[in-house]
């Protein structure tokens, strides 16, 4: 599987995922082959590229649940674009609720981890998308917490609008970048504060939200003015903290048009690395609700050598039992040192950091546990 940018979309090539419609009805299946028409709806839907199966490459496996986890994606971007457009205008956002609800309806409520995949976007649909991700996970995270009913809802509400000042962006390419310099960090600053004045029009936004809102701008956007004024710490609340472990982690995994992104195992390491920025709990909550070096994983090793995970470890998500493709052997990787050179460095590579599975092989290694 290999993404290709739009404008090196050719005919005959096969796709690798569905493309849904705005109302989530399914316009193009998988392994389906491009012809000049799917390439112009392709441009006409302004998607940066698309998911495309190599020549020899079989379909690969997905699960209900996974075609309903994008197709749920690209539904609701469409609904929460229409909320954003109308809060811009000043207006109430008349779908957001049922938005809110649906989110934690599917994410919210769950028993076990969920397939985290991310969305392509574009610096037109950078703010929509990763609006969404962070309420998806938000919602994830909350429920692994034993957060319900109304405080659920306000986290997963502020989750979806905190970032809503950045459409007001005269450059777009500002509204996903991780290393602004000192004057496009001023001009977004500036489009922050402005997307915050627009929540004081709306009535029906419980005051909870903006509260969470408000706490989660300074911790991106201000914090660094607020420690040279010499401002005290200030308690977060626990909203804020679940959002701020949601953002970072969907900017480091999206997947862009100018940026690789980092794997999820990447992500966790950042993580470890920042304790004192992102509540523990939070990311022990976040690892709990969805799958990271599953069964099947393809991973590189600190030697340099590669790997397949062949059962998770519940304990430490980074220490799984796996099996060494060079010398055919199996590790557990709780049981070993860094020194000896099998702790994951990585995850292989691909474009939507997944990887196919050969199932028969997976259950043959599972034998012998």
């Amino acid at each position: 599987m290999i993404f290709v940018k739009t404008e090196d979309l050719r005919v005959g090539m096969r796709l690798a995922k569905p493309i849904y419609n705005k109302k989530g009805v399914m316009l193009y299946e998988r392994n389906t082959k491009l012809t000049e028409k799917g390439i112009s709806s392709v441009k006409n839907f302004e998607l940066i590229g698309l998911y495309i199966l190599e020549p020899a490459e079989p379909v690969p496996p997905m699960s209900e649940e996974d075609i309903e986890f994008e197709r749920f994606q690209t539904m609701s971007v469409f609904n929460l674009r229409s909320d954003m457009q109308s809060m811009l205008k000043k207006k109430e956002p008349r779908g957001i609720k049922k938005l809110i609800n649906s989110i934690i309806k599917n994410y919210g409520n769950l028993y076990h981890r969920v397939n985290f995949m991310q969305n392509l976007r574009s610096t037109s649909d950078y703010v929509y998308k990763h609006a969404l991700n962070v309420a998806i996970l938000s919602a994830i995270i909350s429920n692994v917490m034993n957060i319900h009913g109304e405080e659920q809802e306000e986290i997963v509400y502020a989750s979806l609008i905190y970032d809503i000042g950045k459409l007001s962006l005269e450059d777009e390419r500002l509204t996903g970048k991780e290393n602004p310099d000192a004057n496009e960090r001023a001009e977004i600053l500036e489009a922050i504060k402005y997307g915050n004045s627009l929540l004081e029009y709306s009535y029906k936004m419980p005051l909870g939200v903006k509260r969470i809102v408000g706490q989660v701008q300074r911790e991106i956007y201000m914090k660094d003015i607020d420690e040279k004024k010499g401002d005290g710490e200030k308690r977060l609340f626990t909203g804020t903290e679940i959002i701020l472990v949601a953002d970072i982690y969907d900017r480091m995994t999206a997947v862009k048009l100018d940026e690789l992104p980092c794997s999820e195992i990447w992500a966790l390491k950042y993580f470890q690395n920042n304790k004192e920025k992102y509540s523990e709990e939070v990311v022990k909550s976040l690892i709990a609700g969805i799958n990271i070096a599953v069964p099947g994983t393809c991973v590189e090793f600190l030697n340099g050598e590669k790997g397949l995970v062949i059962r998770a470890n519940p304990v430490d998500i980074l220490r799984p039992r796996t099996l060494d493709f060079k010398h055919n052997e199996i590790h557990d990787l709780d049981m070993l040192d860094e020194e000896d050179g099998y702790q994951i460095r990585d995850i292989m590579k691909t474009m939507d950091n997944r990887t196919i599975t050969n199932k028969k092989l997976l259950d043959k290694y599972k034998s012998y546990m």
